[in-house]
């Protein structure tokens, strides 16, 4: 595991800023990459724009079956998760730090504001299901401060539904954002964080994996709060092979 100490007094700040630079927004427009996350050592991490910004697929829909009341999409990034709970009449609000996110999102027909998750958001400690695809157990570089801060926006009875890092990795590091053609966004603290890794993180936060599941490579798992395990449906699998 790298770590790193934050290369600003205001982390969130600096990821707000990293996410808002022209990489990323000039993507999100053109609706494809090439868009990466640039560790300091050199390493690439392809960022899958073109899929962010289609509609959904069989592995989102596996993570939309598992959704239920009032839907928090946390880094909703083009909406189209939010876009999809809204075709259905589901309450869903999406929130990320760019605008051309945010912008995207409400022209496919979802709701979201322009927000961090650190932020004051409308319906705290109310939400039913929170969401974190596409790696966004990573936002900040502190899966637990993250993990102990959705704890603080969904009811009692809620879930948490994650995309995990298809590999078991734990490390939370300095990243940019780069095109791939020599433009570099601002530096900014990040995580990866596996299945098995999130269930430590989990635990050390008063959290609990209910279930585990893969689909067309991605790996997920729910998580509720230990206090509401009782709500838990009797007999639920804690873990399940690939989704059909």
């Amino acid at each position: 595991m790298t770590t790193i100490a934050p290369t600003t007094s205001d982390p969130r700040g600096a990821l707000s800023l990293a996410w808002r630079a022209d990489p990323y927004s000039v993507a999100l427009r053109a609706g494809r990459g090439p868009l990466f996350l640039h560790r300091t050592d050199g390493w690439l991490l392809p960022l899958d724009v073109r899929r962010w910004c289609a509609g959904t697929d069989t592995a989102d829909e596996s993570v939309l079956a598992r959704c239920h009341g009032a839907v928090l999409d946390i880094g909703c990034g083009p909406g189209r998760l939010v876009a999809a709970l809204a075709e259905r009449g589901r309450r869903a609000l999406g929130i990320d730090v760019t605008p051309a996110a945010v912008a995207r999102t409400v022209s496919r027909g979802g709701t979201a504001l322009c927000r961090s998750v650190f932020d004051p958001l409308p319906g705290e400690h109310r939400w039913d299901t929170a969401l974190l695809m596409d790696g966004n157990i990573g936002i900040g570089g502190d899966p637990a401060a993250l993990l102990e801060r959705v704890a603080g926006l969904l009811d009692p009875g809620g879930r948490l539904l994650v995309e995990t890092a298809s590999a078991e990795v734990d490390e939370r590091c300095e990243v940019r954002l780069d095109d791939g053609r020599g433009s570099l966004g601002a530096p900014f603290l990040w995580a990866r964080v596996g299945t098995r890794a999130l269930g430590r993180h989990a635990e050390s936060t008063g959290w609990r994996t209910v279930r585990s599941w893969q689909a067309t490579g991605r790996h997920f798992a729910e998580l509720v709060p230990v206090a509401a395990c009782g709500h838990v449906t009797a007999g639920a699998p804690s873990s399940e092979g690939a989704a059909r």
